[in-house]
């Protein structure tokens, strides 16, 4: 099958210090299944691979002339398109529950060291479906969080629970 590449340099980004995980995040999602990502980076993005492959994707790398590298992300043969149904929690690099019939989220950050908990939790929004909200479960008050969320056009309230966690309800703004 021939694919359409929808490209997304990334290079602009890194420079001028914005974290392009959630562009390319939601230019994955809205992959159809003729359609590949081709990434380009100033470095081979490795991280980024078992993520992707964690969500239907396989790749491909190669150095370009200029030094920046070229990633193709294109799915997994017996991987969903986008827009079918959520994967269950044990499919999503996130550890999420599948989005429940109210349209929430959870995301249980407890027990994991700083900034793992940002991380997981921005990942997870990065491919939140409109109307959804996410409700994120950390140790601490995630004051680091807000600032990346609001970048990203999200609104988060934020409770202490009696068991001395905190409950963040976050949604698209």
């Amino acid at each position: 099958m021939q694919h359409k590449t929808i490209t997304l340099d990334v290079r602009d980004d890194l420079r001028n210090g914005r974290e392009p995980f959630s562009r390319i995040m939601s230019a994955a999602a809205a992959l159809s299944a003729n359609e590949e990502l081709l990434v380009i980076a100033p470095f081979e993005p490795v991280p980024l691979f078992r993520i992707m492959e964690k969500h239907g994707f396989q790749h491909s790398t190669r150095p370009a002339e200029s030094g920046d590298w070229e990633v193709r992300f294109t799915r997994r043969p017996e991987a969903q398109p986008a827009g079918s149904a959520p994967a269950a929690a044990s499919d999503g690099p996130c550890g999420c529950s599948a989005v429940s019939p109210a349209g929430i989220v959870e995301v249980d950050a407890r027990g994991l060291e700083p900034p793992q908990p940002m991380v997981k939790i921005l990942e997870t929004t990065a491919a939140l479906p409109a109307g959804v909200e996410l409700r994120a479960r950390t140790d601490r008050r995630p004051m680091h969080l807000y600032p990346h969320l609001e970048e990203r056009g999200f609104t988060a309230q934020t409770e202490e629970q009696s068991d001395g966690s905190f409950l963040t309800h976050i949604r698209r703004g």
